[in-house]
């Protein structure tokens, strides 16, 4: 079978929502780009992460939303319909068929190539699809990394043989088991346990540390009774050693001496980055290692490749990785053009804010919604902060949201700066007060100008003004 060689600008491994926004920054600054996928155009974050999951986590918290409002709970007189939940998550995923992200490439001018691609030197790969045929391809300007990462599996005993769920199979499964036997307790671990249990499955959540442990700790203390809250049983502080399955399902073995047995494992633990086979090593890179980039997302050490998403390790979000990409897009577009890279913090070529400005939101119950620096982490660093914390439930918005709202939020301040640096809220649709905490920490915003931002009565943005009525008017 002969092989087609194909000449481009860029190649883009990896046609994830990442890829995808890499390639189209670099067809919009004039390059001919390529993207090479192994799987579905769309990646992880269309089929087997973001959007199916929340697909499966919104009935349920909608539910939960409408019974806790008199007048509307009076009109719910069904349980939640968990065939039709499933139906609403294949239409998001298009019943994991691509053909609908092929067509925006081909509108955005971007060429697909199916198959796997392996470097085989300096700006070289070569692709094999499915069926063998091989596709080597040049590229004149630059290759980006966007190959993402994988679910990691433990190193205990009889894990691998009792054929355990990773995030893909809890995101894409066809029906709720009627037990479901969760490892790990981060945000994956989480959302899958609030999920689950709103089908109505036993769940049973193991984690050897606490729950969200890189978060504020009212954020993993607001969850774990959450959790309980919908029936799931927690146990923290307590080491996975054994895992075997059998006709009864998986039973693992504690170290405590107890076990847990469900017709299904979901193992969430971690992630593992996909670089194990690309052919690194001819560019004199570990295979299987995270790739070290600079803020305009180089591979350190070579000056054509490029990596962006969570292939880098800075920070394993969707969002995150296309802001990485548009920017390293705009930074070979720009470089092919012959101009010097905008490299200073808030340049254009460059991602900064996935260093200490990362927004996040875990769809849990109730929601956690963060940015920036913890408590712990500010007096880490040595900063001279102060930590306001605030009752949401204190806020006349949230009392027209719903009966009994419960939750809380924090600002960490720098008080050298008189700058906010960090800020976690925790309660329900908490994800709406996000992007204003992200916009003043971004921007550096003086707490005495924030004062003067003034949100609108009654909502439970009214946060803001009680957070600063408690820090003071004093403030730098």
């Amino acid at each position: 079978m002969a092989e087609i060689r194909i000449e481009t600008d860029v190649v883009v491994i990896g046609a994830g929502a990442v890829g995808e926004n890499a390639a189209d920054r670099t067809v919009q600054g004039g390059l001919d780009t390529v993207v090479v996928e192994a799987e579905l155009v769309g990646g992880e974050c269309s089929y087997w992460a973001c959007m199916p999951s929340k697909a499966l986590l919104r009935s349920a918290a909608v539910l939960r939303e409408v019974r806790a409002v008199p007048g509307a709970a009076e009109a719910v007189t069904g349980e939640l319909d968990v065939a039709a939940v499933l139906r609403r998550r294949d239409a998001f995923t298009h019943d994991w068929d691509d053909r609908s992200q092929v067509e925006w490439l081909d509108g955005a001018g971007i060429r697909l190539v199916r198959g796997h691609a392996r470097l085989t030197g300096e700006r070289e790969l070569l692709v094999t699809a499915e069926d063998g045929s091989r596709t080597r391809v040049h590229a004149r300007r630059a290759v980006v990394l966007a190959t993402g990462s994988a679910a990691l599996l433990p190193d205990i005993a009889g894990l691998e043989d009792a054929r355990p769920w990773t995030s893909r199979e809890a995101t894409s499964a066809k029906r709720g088991p009627a037990s479901l036997a969760i490892l790990g307790g981060g945000v994956v671990g989480v959302e899958m346990a609030t999920a689950y249990a709103g089908f109505g499955t036993a769940v049973t959540l193991v984690a050897r540390g606490g729950l969200l442990s890189s978060l504020e700790p009212a954020a993993g203390d607001a969850v774990l009774e959450g959790l309980r809250e919908l029936g799931v049983e927690v146990r923290l502080g307590v080491e996975t050693i054994g895992a075997s399955r059998g006709e009864a399902g998986v039973t693992l073995a504690l170290g405590d001496g107890s076990s847990v047995t469900a017709e299904e494992l979901l193992v969430a633990v971690g992630r593992a980055p996909r670089t194990g086979d690309l052919g690194l090593e001819t560019a004199g890179l570990e295979p299987g290692a995270w790739l070290e980039v600079d803020d305009a997302l180089r591979v350190k050490g070579l000056d054509w490749l490029w990596a962006v998403g969570d292939v880098n390790h800075r920070a394993l979000l969707t969002h995150q990785g296309k802001y990485q990409a548009r920017a390293a897009g705009d930074a070979i577009a720009a470089l092919a053009r012959g101009e010097e890279l905008d490299d200073r913090p808030w340049g254009a070529h460059v991602a900064t804010a996935d260093h200490d400005a990362v927004p996040q939101v875990v769809f849990s119950h109730p929601e956690v919604a963060a940015i920036g620096l913890t408590a712990a982490e500010a007096e880490r660093r040595g900063l001279r902060s102060r930590v306001v914390d605030y009752d949401l439930g204190g806020i006349a918005g949230a009392s027209v949201e719903q009966d009994g709202y419960q939750g809380t939020a924090r600002l960490v301040v720098d008080e050298d700066r008189g700058v906010v640096v960090g800020a976690t809220f925790v309660g329900p649709r908490v994800s709406d007060l996000l992007q204003a905490a992200t916009i003043a920490i971004v921007g550096e915003v003086p707490i005495r100008r924030l004062w003067h931002a003034v949100p609108a009565y009654p909502t439970v943005s009214e946060i803001w003004l009680r957070l600063l009525e408690s820090l003071g008017r004093e403030t730098a």
